[in-house]
């Protein structure tokens, strides 16, 4: 367990890090309201709608974390030449986080996934998103920049949503560049999008990717990762794999399964004193703890914070960030 005064020292070291966030860029649209009768035309919810509201998701999410905990951002991903594309970049300005890495296709469709809750319950989901293929067409022109926006970063973070961005030749690039200048290196995997990576310094599965990953079935859900065999075998599998520094398998309402290599894994539980909705909490875990590494962490240290971020952004409602302030209060909390 950390301290919430080394929590505070490693934040105050990040807060002149600037992190680079390469990835699929998504907007999150949230339709709100009640139901109180079922529609005659189909045996389908009436949802009277309330309000709604939009935040940036996917990796633009990462881009958020890193700036709720007081440090800056650099996004670099593709947006469609749209409405949505210009309110995602927007978004992000208004935040601070920079965006000369953020390009817009006029091929494109920007991806936006909708969702309509009803009494803090989703009612459905519809997703609005040009097809991988095209968006993979169009990644050259990222790695033609992707020299220039290296300038001056701390850290980078390759966030996977299977949109398309993420493809071996970006990796390679980001990898290697990474390499050149000494940071360290973050990977959050998308379960059915397969990428060459290796050599990079933190990854940051959850128990479904880590499994679908590493070969091993994924169709029984993880009841006790203390006697699961998968968890283990996925573990050693994507230390070959990926040959990370530090492996940390996000385990839900189980915590988080790390691994370094020459250490015994270690299984820290979960910080979460209520888990409302998981969405987004991968992008916080991979945000949180490879910040934490590039103020000057170490691996434990990093994947503790980042299971306390976990913890409280749990407990919110819908695609959500952890601040400096939430963070040093959660551990303080526990003291």
């Amino acid at each position: 367990m950390i301290s919430a005064a080394r929590a505070s020292e490693i934040l105050d070291n990040a807060g002149n890090k600037r992190l680079l966030v390469v990835g699929d860029l998504m907007l999150d649209r949230y339709i709100n309201g009640s139901v109180s009768r079922i529609s005659p035309e189909a045996p389908v919810p009436v949802v009277h709608v309330v309000d709604d509201n939009a935040v940036p998701g996917g990796a633009a999410n990462v881009a958020l974390n890193i700036q709720s905990m007081g440090a800056q951002a650099r996004m670099v991903g593709l947006v469609g030449s749209d409405a949505d594309g210009e309110t995602l970049r927007s978004m992000l300005e208004d935040q601070g986080i920079e965006t000369e890495g953020v390009l817009g296709c006029d091929a494109l469709r920007t991806t936006v996934k909708t969702r309509v809750v009803a009494e803090r319950q989703q009612v459905v989901r519809f997703d609005q998103e040009g097809t991988p293929e095209l968006v993979a067409g169009q990644v050259d022109l990222l790695c033609g920049r992707m020299e220039e926006l290296f300038r001056d970063v701390a850290g980078v973070i390759i966030e996977d949503y299977g949109k398309g961005v993420i493809q071996n030749a970006l990796v390679e690039r980001v990898v290697a560049l990474a390499r050149e200048k000494a940071i360290p290196v973050g990977y959050d995997p998308k379960d059915d999008h397969a990428v060459s990576v290796s050599g990079i310094t933190l990854a940051t599965p959850n128990f479904k990717e880590a499994c679908e990953a590493a070969g091993e079935s994924v169709y029984d859900p993880l009841v006790d990762p203390a006697t699961d065999p998968r968890l283990e075998r996925a573990a050693t599998a994507l230390m070959k794999k990926w040959s990370p520094d530090l492996l940390a398998i996000t385990l839900g309402p189980h915590g988080m399964y790390l691994c370094r290599p020459g250490s015994d894994p270690v299984l820290l539980p979960t910080r979460a004193r209520e888990v409302f909705d998981v969405s987004g909490a991968g992008d916080t875990v991979i945000a949180t703890s490879l910040l934490a590494l590039a103020a000057g962490a170490d691996p434990t240290e990093a994947a503790s914070l980042a299971n306390y971020a976990a913890g409280v952004v749990c407990a919110k409602a819908g695609t959500a960030t952890c601040s400096r302030e939430e963070l040093i209060g959660a551990i303080a909390q526990d003291a």
